[in-house]
């Protein structure tokens, strides 16, 4: 699947963690000039070549917001996990070194019921692994200014989680 640059990530060009970034978003490797500057240019995040190849691999599933998300995650230096497969299901973000999983919904998640039964579902079988689910609504994701506020929160939750 080729990556096609969500529209949240145009909304985020212009911040200065990603603009001044030297290293890579997602493995934290220094990047080449010409590396980021490409990647800032057609993806809109700094990342290597490695992970753009990975991004462009991701299977077709991952939701915009999903990625705008994790990677404003990955931005504050949270060790997230993008699409992790738990044995039961796939997680849009995991965080096992704090054993929380991030579930972002779309509105169908609350008006379908066989939906929102399975979400129940799947929330169960990651508490009885001990882990947190925190579902975050696309609402939250659809301008910068949210999807900011969304991150800072979350990490905030994992700092205080960790001690």
């Amino acid at each position: 699947m080729k990556f096609t640059k969500p529209k949240q990530f145009t909304k985020l060009e212009h911040k200065e963690i990603y603009w001044n970034a030297n290293y890579c978003l997602e493995c934290d490797c220094k990047l080449e000039i010409k590396v980021r500057e490409f990647s800032l240019n057609v993806i809109g995040l700094p990342l290597c070549r490695k992970c753009q190849n990975w991004l462009n691999g991701l299977d077709g599933t991952t939701t915009d917001n999903a990625l705008t998300l994790y990677f404003a995650l990955k931005a504050r230096k949270v060790k997230a996990e993008l699409e992790k497969f738990d044995g039961f299901k796939k997680i849009d973000i995991a965080i096992p070194s704090v054993k929380i999983n991030i579930e972002v919904d779309g509105k169908h998640h609350n008006t379908n019921t066989k939906q929102a039964f399975s979400d129940l579902q799947r929330t169960y079988h990651s508490f009885l692994k001990g882990y947190f689910t925190l579902r975050i609504p696309n609402s939250l994701l659809y301008d910068d200014e949210m999807t900011e506020k969304t991150a800072d929160y979350i990490t905030d939750m994992i700092k205080k989680k960790s001690k």
